[in-house]
């Protein structure tokens, strides 16, 4: 694994920061330790569920509030574009303006306005022991700690990202007490959210100190509520690198998620196809490298032209419109009243709506509104351990062990335990 150069990154004026966006699975605590319930979005056996318990992937794009807080706008100009989420840059006060309280109740306010899940982040710990400006993570747990009142009522919209990309490649090791700290200080204040780390590395975690101590992280959480974040750009420039690191947590059953990653970069040019395709195939989420406003030589990150949202860059289109992008691939929260997360198969094709009506040929593909959808339950239908779901659901399951048998063969209970 090559090391990344450092990254350039934004003043208040317009900053510029990178990285690569998400995934989402957790990890168990030892057998019989008792564990809070987590409250609205919660992680279980390595995914990201709605309270209601429904599957939810990210699929969205990062938003640079801190350093133009007069485009708020971009927020539902995002939504608009078919995204799912979307995680806004915040400031602790370290080293841009702080983010009020108030503000961050606006942000809230307009995330649900447009129905999007959002993640929230304070960008001044970004590559702290190598970046002296850098804030620690237990600068930015306090700034959590002291906006409390904008985000207790709020965890089926939001997540708490604690720290953007907490440490440069210098002291890496540092990562997991940190971690742990900061999680530990919002726990102990009473946030109950969905919480989310970044890895180390500028986020890229090319030591994978965050791969070999997520286990341990999430278990140090008492609600075992956090999900892990990778940023995937130079150091993720093959097919291989990131099948391999984000199978790994998959396997692992932790929660993983593509906090920020783009189609080039200074230290490499990131395989977007791959990091794309591997998160659809793997339930993960992603979240694209940035709306507008980038600076300091990496414009080409920019998503529209001057946050103008009818003025796509190609980075912008790829994202949106390309192969496994957010336009097919991303799905509402049912929290805002949308129907269930599920209604997309395995492969990234829609349900068909009228079921086995749809295929007259019993191939397990129908056509319907001039696209191709999977009928619920047929060949086409898969569950990740490859067996096929059954479409009667937990009728088919009267032992509740996660399997059924239908027309003769097994098939697998959506959302039960089989379907892993």
């Amino acid at each position: 694994m090559k090391k990344p150069s450092r990254r350039t990154w934004l003043t208040a004026l317009g900053a510029a920061i990178a990285g690569a966006a998400g995934l989402l699975l957790p990890v168990l605590g030892p057998a019989g330790e008792a564990e809070a319930a987590p409250t609205g979005l919660r992680v279980d056996n390595g995914r990201l569920y709605e309270a209601n318990g429904n599957e939810f992937v990210m699929r969205g794009v990062n938003h640079a509030h801190a350093w133009y807080p007069e485009r708020a706008g971009s927020i539902a100009d995002i939504a608009a574009k078919g995204a799912n989420t979307v995680r806004i840059v915040l400031s602790s006060g370290d080293r841009w303006t702080r983010t009020t309280t108030d503000q961050v109740s606006s942000l809230i306010d307009r995330c649900r306005t447009s129905k999007l899940i959002c993640v929230l982040e304070t960008h001044d710990t970004t590559g702290y022991g190598e970046e002296p400006a850098a804030a620690s993570l237990d600068r930015a747990a306090d700034y959590w700690v002291s906006v409390k009142s904008a985000l207790v009522g709020q965890e089926d919209y939001v997540v708490v990202n604690i720290g953007n990309e907490p440490f440069g490649n210098n002291d890496q090791g540092a990562w997991t007490n940190a971690t742990k700290s900061a999680i530990g200080k919002l726990r102990g204040a009473g946030l109950r959210h969905a919480l989310m780390v970044d890895a180390p590395a500028w986020g890229q975690d090319w030591a994978h100190v965050m791969r070999d101590n997520a286990a341990s992280v999430l278990a140090a959480d008492p609600d075992r509520n956090t999900i892990f974040s990778v940023h995937m750009y130079g150091v993720y420039d093959t097919a291989a690198e990131v099948r391999n690191y984000l199978n790994h947590f998959v396997s692992n059953r932790l929660p993983l998620v593509i906090g920020e990653f783009g189609d080039a970069h200074s230290d490499g040019n990131p395989d977007e196809d791959a990091i794309m395709a591997t998160a659809q195939s793997l339930r993960i989420g992603y979240l694209g490298w940035s709306w507008s406003g980038n600076g300091s030589g990496v414009e080409y990150l920019d998503m529209v032209n001057g946050f103008d949202a009818t003025s796509l860059t190609p980075w912008g289109n790829r994202l949106l419109h390309g192969a496994n992008g957010i336009s097919t691939t991303s799905k509402k929260a049912t929290v805002y009243g949308g129907g269930p997360v599920d209604d997309i198969a395995r492969n990234g094709y829609p349900y068909c709506a009228r079921g086995t009506a749809s295929d007259p040929d019993g191939d397990g593909w129908g056509w319907e509104d001039n696209r191709s959808c999977v009928v619920r339950g047929g060949p086409a239908d898969t569950a990740p351990n490859g067996y096929r779901y059954c479409a009667q659901g937990s009728a088919s399951d009267p032992d509740g062990d996660g399997w059924g048998w239908e027309n003769n063969r097994s098939c697998v209970v959506r959302h039960g335990s089989a379907d892993r």
